[in-house]
């Protein structure tokens, strides 16, 4: 009937629906998730019988809202919408039990909100049996993503699957889930583990909508007779990690996961890593839209990543009480927020990449492209032609746009997107799937590449490459015939130092001044007000805290500069001296030797230079990515 309105995925089964419903299918139909629900073929009633089906997703990060019998082996699954937000309709984790030995189905879910997605490239549901508790992808054959003209042109997930144990319950899941009582567990856990050392400390931050923890953990090493002297000399630098924004996004746990697990292990790296700043990890700053198995939205129907610059304490207590912690440290004496890195999952591409901002200072846009270069130097499975730096308003309300525009200049904010999917090999055009391993991979690859950046601004000393690499030997089966010692000794290698990681400045032409300096123009001033009894310190994080080594870095890029101009310049009546890198002459001349004195202009340093990247990455980050060793 025309002008009548009508539903576009109306149920389009064969057999009539049943009006009434059985003992064991309570709530069917309802906007819950199913509980126990036995879908019976029409006109059988009575107790269930092998192969009628009973569907289950009323437990933890489940969903699946309703399941209709449209065929003698087909079933239309319909997903449960996010709580109070009918939009997202993505995630999905549901048991079948109840099935017949060799029995076959096939499954439809029918309302995915996404037509853009993994679904269209390789990606296959997981499945696994309380038999066979590791979960294994369906083979790619047996599933298709189409548009279903049945269901009024939408597209479809359908997958067929063939039960072969009557005893056991199988799950599927679109990944592999990772709950809020998990979490819990994995931290009570390192807490006792960890309860006699001072390394990792667990509070909690406040309490969600429905009375659940926002865990944060502090991992850190820092004396306190450092922690005392730091104000001297520098501020003591933070790393915030933010993971499991959105429900279905269950590999940021795991990468999250991998990564506290690398830095409270005995590595060499981590220990450098601990010993030199403090870690701050959120690992699920939405536990209540976990709990619930939403897609993105919390408990509410509010989107957790793009209500940032409007949270408050009633209605987003979890992101309320992070910004605080953030802006508290912000603000401190202190300490210094050096990144915010916000791990998430994307279900339309392939691989893991970065996502970051834009800003109008093009120093600090500098800065902010070196971190995504050198994690894409050093880990295999990154997509470059994913990563996006982009300031438009859409994502105002995210993360790492709050941090960007309300925290510090020096801060440096980024979401870290590894594929629900998997990653692309070398040729291109294979693609390997993800697995827990691989996430946990990620993690530590995210926490190696921060060593990685600190020693290339030269915050941390480069060690040579015996000193951070471990010794791998062969095992005691594979080790050659001991013979003579004179024969085949080799003399070590002298140890000699590293320079400075090159770096060339291409001169614009734009405006030189005898007393102007690049660094007037490297941070620009903040845009908030200062908290009250905080320092004017806080509020402006400069790079040179010392005027006696801000004079003596000029004096180095000086004499830098000169060498990269002229090639050539005497020290002799040269009032600098810095350490050894730029040695002075002291030999006397003699009286008879007449003394020539050469005059040399050297160019003051522009407002404006440009670090060539591409050269960077030729030179500089290619030689450093050999001195470390990644699993």
């Amino acid at each position: 009937m025309l002008g009548v309105a009508k539903d576009p995925l109306q149920h389009t089964s064969m057999y009539e629906r049943m009006e009434e419903e059985s003992e064991d299918s309570d709530g069917e139909g309802g906007l819950g998730n199913v509980s126990r629900i036995i879908i019976r073929p029409p006109g059988v009633s009575g107790k269930a019988k092998r192969g009628h089906l009973c569907f289950d997703a009323a437990f933890e990060t489940g969903n699946l809202g309703k399941a209709e019998l449209i065929g003698e082996f087909e079933y239309d699954l319909y997903l449960r919408p996010d709580t109070c937000n009918p939009r997202f309709r993505f995630w999905f984790n549901f048991t079948v039990d109840n099935v017949k030995q060799d029995q076959r189905v096939i499954f439809n879910v029918v309302n995915m909100n996404k037509a853009r997605n993994l679904f269209n490239n390789n990606l296959t549901p997981l499945v696994k049996s309380s038999s066979r508790p590791k979960w294994q992808r369906l083979p790619k054959k047996h599933v298709y993503y189409y548009r279903s003209p049945v269901h009024q042109n939408h597209y479809i997930l359908s997958f067929a699957f063939s039960f072969d144990k009557e005893d056991d319950v199988y799950q599927f899941a679109l990944a592999p889930p990772y709950s809020y009582s998990r979490l819990q567990s994995y931290l009570n856990f390192i807490e006792n583990r960890h309860q006699n050392d001072k390394k990792f400390v667990r509070t909690s931050l406040a309490k969600s909508l429905q009375n659940r923890n926002i865990d944060l953990i502090t991992i850190d090493e820092i004396s306190c007779k450092s922690k005392s002297l730091r104000t001297e000399r520098s501020f003591i630098r933070v790393i915030v990690i933010l993971s499991r924004s959105y429900g279905n996004a269950s590999p940021a746990s795991y990468m999250c996961q991998g990564f506290v697990e690398f830095l409270l292990s005995t590595h060499k790296i981590a220990k450098i890593l601990r010993e030199n700043f403090v870690f701050k990890i959120v690992p699920m700053a939405n536990p209540d839209g976990v709990f619930l198995g939403n897609n993105r939205c919390n408990l509410i129907g509010q989107d957790t990543n793009r209500i940032w610059h409007v949270a408050n304490e009633y209605l987003h207590p979890e992101i309320y009480a992070i910004k605080n912690m953030l802006k508290e440290i912000d603000n401190s004496d202190i300490f210094q927020i050096d990144f915010v890195i916000d791990l998430h999952a994307h279900n339309s591409l392939h691989g893991c990449f970065i996502y970051g901002n834009t800003y109008e200072d093009v120093y600090r846009y500098e800065r902010h492209l070196v971190f995504p270069r050198l994690f894409a130097a050093h880990v295999k499975d990154f997509a470059a032609n994913n990563m996006m730096f982009n300031a438009d308003d859409k994502k105002v309300g995210s993360a790492r746009r709050f941090c960007c525009e309300r925290l510090s200049d020096t801060v440096n904010a980024y979401t870290l997107e590894i594929s629900l999917g998997g990653h692309y090999l070398k040729d291109g055009k294979t693609v390997a799937l993800y697995t827990e391993d691989g996430y946990y991979r990620c993690g530590r690859n995210l926490a190696r590449t921060l060593l990685h950046y600190y020693r290339f601004i030269n915050i941390l000393a480069e060690p040579l490459p015996a000193d951070v690499r471990s010794k791998k030997r062969r095992p005691r089966t594979h080790q050659a015939r001991s013979r003579s010692r004179q024969r085949y000794e080799v003399k070590p290698r002298p140890k000699t130092t590293r320079c400075s990681a090159p770096i060339s400045y291409t001169n614009l032409s734009i405006c030189y001044d005898s007393g102007g300096s690049s660094d007037e123009a490297f941070s620009p001033e903040r845009h908030y007000r200062y908290a009250p009894r905080s320092s004017h310190l806080s509020g402006y994080r400069s790079y040179y805290r010392n005027p006696s080594s801000s004079l003596l870095s000029q004096a180095q890029d000086q004499f830098t500069l000169l060498r990269i101009k002229s090639g050539k310049f005497d020290t002799l009546h040269c009032g600098y001296k810095i350490g050894s890198k730029i040695p002075t002459r002291s030999i006397p001349l003699e009286q008879n030797e007449p003394k020539f004195e050469v005059s040399i202009n050297i160019p003051p340093k522009p407002y404006l230079s440009i670090i060539d990247l591409n050269q960077l990455t030729r030179g500089s980050l290619n030689k450093k990515s050999h001195s470390f060793e990644y699993s």
